[in-house]
């Protein structure tokens, strides 16, 4: 599915973020959160090479080689499970597990509606509450499933 900007969009934002090979990162991250659905669609990572001089190769190798840059849909909501050794022990699986169960998707699925992504995150430093998951750039920590339950209640009914 391609995004909801026309060409003359993406070339703006591109031109308010320099337009140039040393913003590049910048301009596809703005992008991509512009996006409803989270990614950089292939028209999209086209227009802006051509517009900063670089090829389609090189621009494919940059969007693979970044893993903060998406090429496929995901859902109108990330949800990002820390795991890392301490979330780990503090049984991020668990919580893994009921996220799984909630939404019916494995990670790094999303689900049909196109609501929700389920991925790993490294660790973001709240290990004290941990485990954690973190969801529009929010952190929700000592989890239980009915908090998980809340959490995803909440996203559904915004």
């Amino acid at each position: 599915m391609l995004n909801h900007f026309s060409d003359e969009q993406i070339l703006a934002i591109v031109e308010e973020n320099g337009a140039c090979k040393e913003n590049l990162l910048y301009i596809l991250l703005k992008l991509q959160d512009l996006s409803p659905q989270n990614y950089i669609d292939e028209r999209t990572a086209n227009l802006v090479a051509e517009r900063v001089g670089l090829s389609r190769v090189q621009m494919y190798d940059i969007l693979t080689f970044y893993a903060m840059l998406k090429t496929k849909p995901r859902g109108k909501y990330i949800i990002e499970v820390c795991n890392s050794s301490p979330c780990y022990a503090s049984k991020a699986d668990r919580v893994t597990a009921i996220l799984e169960k909630e939404l019916g998707i494995k990670v790094g699925e999303t689900t049909p509606d196109g609501m929700f992504t389920v991925s790993y995150m490294p660790c973001n430093g709240y290990c004290e509450i941990g485990p954690v998951i973190r969801v529009q750039g929010r952190t929700h920590g000592n989890l239980t499933e009915e908090k998980i339950k809340e959490i995803i209640d909440g996203l559904r009914n915004a």
